[in-house]
């Protein structure tokens, strides 16, 4: 049967059939700890029940009418989203790479009206935004972009975590009129930047006059202990995208804004025929209301510590090992080696994991895992790196005789 999909993806030899809280079942009732979240989109686990019951109500009574009428389950949203993270309007659409799309589109629009007839955006190296032509631009993953040029105009990349670089940018780029980041690369290998970089982009993007415009499609909702990871280091965005964890499963895509940016985009300038829509925006309300009520940000903060602890102490004494980093329930285990095969093995061993930038283990549990399976996270990850890296240093050893 998959033989009528596009070659898109190369996927693991496994389907899921049914879901509850941290756990899946495939198609054979084999049982699954889900550490990856749907790519942490599932913050809430799977078939959270008040989100399901929100779901099916809605369901029952009206899916779809169009952008071109009112819709009370949208407006309802974008308040409290706004609220939530002190921000002014909100464009919905179906995606993150679609909250991209209308960022860097909100960029340019204002950049015309100021008068720049060829606006540029300073993006970051090793990110990722997105896979439209415009966001996969954007996207500092040259493997990605292969075979798509040409690509769209009006980006500029600096390394990330480096100030200096964007002060250099800034001086001899006269038409950068925003920067968009991500205040942890997640594609990227869990990169978790300086305290300062996110204060400093505040202050240069305020010195010259550009919106700062953060990436939170990976790590908002929650993810990093925050609601917002940016609030770790004390500042605002000009534009804030969100998407993933936002429906909990149920695609939906944001763009936030606040001060001159939020009144760019007007009648005609943007819009989607699906964002938006009443089933996405009560689920998302749904989850927001579930992640604030129970505090689940606070409870992936210090669940999230103690994981990284524990995978540093179980594999302090591993040469191969490289750094344990992240922040909350984004947790990176980067090796000094491709390491690929890892995820199949999780997949017998009865864990999903992901492996991002080559090599790097990517972690991205729900938010409303126990302790229990939190340490289950801990044993089977170290368990499963040791054993690849222990078979990997016996096959260099027999090369070698």
């Amino acid at each position: 049967m998959a033989n009528h999909l596009m070659a898109t993806y190369s996927r693991l030899p496994v389907a899921f059939v049914r879901g509850e809280g941290a756990w899946l079942w495939d198609s054979d009732h084999k049982r699954y700890l889900d550490a990856l979240s749907g790519i942490a989109v599932c913050g809430l686990g799977h078939a959270h029940p008040r989100v399901a019951e929100a779901v099916c109500a809605q369901a029952g009574m009206l899916l779809h009418t169009s952008n071109i009428y009112r819709i009370p389950a949208q407006e309802s949203l974008g308040e409290r989203l706004c609220a939530a993270a002190r921000m002014e309007r909100v464009f919905f659409g179906n995606s993150g790479a679609e909250a991209n799309e209308a960022a860097i589109k909100l960029a340019r629009l204002r950049a015309h009206r100021r008068g720049i007839e060829k606006p540029e955006v300073l993006v970051m190296e090793k990110s990722f935004h997105g896979r439209t032509l415009a966001t996969l631009t954007a996207t500092g993953n040259r493997k990605a972009q292969a075979g798509f040029e040409p690509l769209v105009q009006g980006f500029v990349r600096v390394p990330y975590d480096d100030l200096q670089a964007v002060e250099t940018a800034a001086s001899n780029r006269p038409n950068i009129v925003a920067v968009l980041v991500e205040p942890i690369q997640g594609e990227g290998g869990i990169v978790v930047p300086s305290d300062d970089y996110l204060p400093g982009l505040r202050a240069l993007c305020d010195r010259y006059q550009w919106l700062l415009m953060l990436d939170e499609i990976q790590t908002g909702m929650g993810r990093t202990g925050t609601l917002f990871a940016h609030s770790h280091a004390g500042i605002l965005p000009d534009v804030m995208t969100l998407a993933k964890g936002l429906g909990n499963g149920v695609p939906i895509g944001a763009c936030l804004a606040r001060g001159e940016a939020a009144e760019v985009l007007g009648p005609g300038s943007h819009g989607s025929t699906f964002g938006g829509n009443p089933l996405a925006c009560v689920a998302a309300e749904t989850v927001l209301d579930v992640l604030t009520s129970e505090r689940l940000h606070e409870r992936a903060g210090a669940v999230g510590a103690r994981i990284a602890d524990g995978l540093r102490a179980a594999l302090a004494d591993l040469p191969g090992v490289v750094e344990v980093r992240g922040r909350g329930l984004m947790i990176g285990i980067q090796l000094d080696r491709p390491c690929a095969p890892l995820v199949g093995q999780a997949l017998d061993a009865g864990i999903l994991i992901n492996v991002t930038a080559e090599r790097v283990v990517r972690l991205l549990p729900p938010l409303i895992i126990d302790d229990a399976q939190a340490q289950q996270i801990v044993d089977s990850v170290a368990q499963l790196v040791r054993r690849f890296l222990g078979e990997q240093a016996e096959t260099a050893d027999s090369r070698s005789l």
